[in-house]
């Protein structure tokens, strides 16, 4: 894997005697460590669970028990303690054996340096220009690469992903501007996040706004998503909160073009206004997995008689085969949205200050999750027939309620029809 965490160590030119740093004539052997000038950071060899392997790792030294953040030879572990980490003299680390054979190497491409030293920094910083996840470890006791991986998807509008092998398990979604719209119920007030995306570099960050609290987000073995506290005071680490808690959470659960809720736990599916089941006898089964197909098509010879209906606090479907824009206004984006006849819906690139931007949908809409609060709004596609049965329907139940008050359906752009 080609994502080596370089906020470990900064390779640097001139001399030293510190005891955090290693140089070219200096060797880390086993039971040695390298720690950073702040106390914070510790390299060296560890054994995991019940394992008698040794690894070369990077952990906090401030939190117990100790949580190794980053492991170098996690697919070719040492058999015994006489690995040795070394600075080869262009600043490549490598990991040596007792045979003297290198198992493993930092394998960057640097300018020539004089007198290169490692030193593990307090900062986090790392180098630039290469993909980085997080990947689960198999067991407890084996760091090597496990089954789940979770990592931001550049297809389309940028979202998080989780994976099981090749198949995605479940959606973080995309950013809004405040938050991860398949994650809302997972902000912090003490967390500020960020999802930085431009033409250079796609990445998400996050800083702990209180400097008593450390936080770890972990991928465990089985796949879940643990959000991990501690104190400087406790210095103990405690799960605050799990992902994939419930079976909304598992990647198109409900099909295509169909809404998951959640009630306690049970998922309960619902097709979009405008949609049927795909397969009624299955869906009437509970089935789900087939989804749901629109009632009626859209004419796009006329798509000015195109409507929409718009879903509030929902997670945005899947962005992979999205389009987005930047500097258009929700306006704009409907239009455009009625322009293109495959497209299916559209929302706020960036909820922020009243909503900018412009994302769009085609075809299918996949992995939406109703929120019984946060969550965004989303503006589904329909042909004017679905309009005005939808108006027909609000109409009747009012008339139930001793009120006669019928929606307006405009003949060409009819109005956006809320569902909470």
């Amino acid at each position: 894997m080609s994502c080596i965490w370089f906020f470990l160590f900064s390779i640097m030119s001139g001399t030293s005697t510190s005891l955090d740093t290693l140089t070219v004539d200096q060797s880390l052997h086993d039971e040695q460590t390298l720690v950073s000038e702040g106390g914070i950071i510790a390299v060296g060899f560890f054994s995991p669970g019940n394992s008698t392997r040794r690894y070369l790792g990077v952990w906090y030294t401030n939190i117990s028990p100790i949580t190794v953040v980053w492991v170098a030879n996690r697919n070719k572990p040492l058999q015994n303690t006489k690995g040795v980490l070394k600075l080869n003299e262009n600043g490549t680390l490598e990991l040596l054996n007792d045979r003297n054979i290198t198992i493993w190497s930092s394998n960057i491409s640097t300018k020539a340096v004089n007198n290169p030293v490692a030193h593990p920094l307090d900062s986090g910083n790392f180098v630039t220009g290469l993909e980085r996840y997080l990947s689960s470890w198999r067991s407890v006791d084996d760091p090597a690469e496990g089954e789940y991986v979770q990592k931001i998807d550049l297809r389309g509008y940028p979202q998080l992903i989780k994976f099981k092998g090749p198949h995605i398990k479940s959606r973080g979604g995309s950013w809004n501007g405040l938050y991860l719209v398949g994650y809302p119920d997972v902000v912090s007030p003490i967390i500020l996040e960020k999802v930085i995306i431009n033409e250079k570099e796609v990445y998400y960050e996050y800083d702990v706004l209180d400097p008593t609290i450390f936080a770890v987000y972990k991928l465990s073995a089985s796949g879940t998503g643990q959000n991990l506290y501690c104190t400087t005071q406790t210095k103990t680490l405690q799960v605050v909160s799990t992902g994939d808690e419930n079976q909304c959470e598992n990647y198109a659960f409900c099909g295509a073009n169909s809404i998951c809720s959640s009630d306690g736990g049970r998922a309960t599916c619902e097709c979009l206004r405008g949609y049927v089941p795909k397969l009624p006898d299955q869906w009437n089964k509970a089935v789900w997995f087939d989804g749901c197909v629109p009632r009626n098509k859209s004419n796009c010879k006329n798509s000015n008689t195109d409507g929409f209906l718009t879903y509030t606090h929902l997670k945005l479907p899947d962005t992979s085969s999205s389009w987005f824009n930047r500097t258009m206004n929700l306006d704009e984006c409907r239009k455009s949205c009625l322009k293109n006849c495959s497209c299916a819906a559209y929302a706020n690139l960036d909820i922020r200050d009243g909503g900018t931007g412009c994302l769009l949908w085609f075809n299918t809409l996949t992995d939406m999750r109703k929120f019984s609060e946060w969550g965004q709004a989303l503006y589904i596609r329909v042909p004017a027939s679905e309009l005005v049965d939808t108006a027909n329907r609000i109409s009747d139940q009012l008339v139930k309620f001793g009120k006669v008050r019928r929606p307006i359906v405009g003949t060409k752009f009819a109005p956006n029809q809320s569902f909470e």
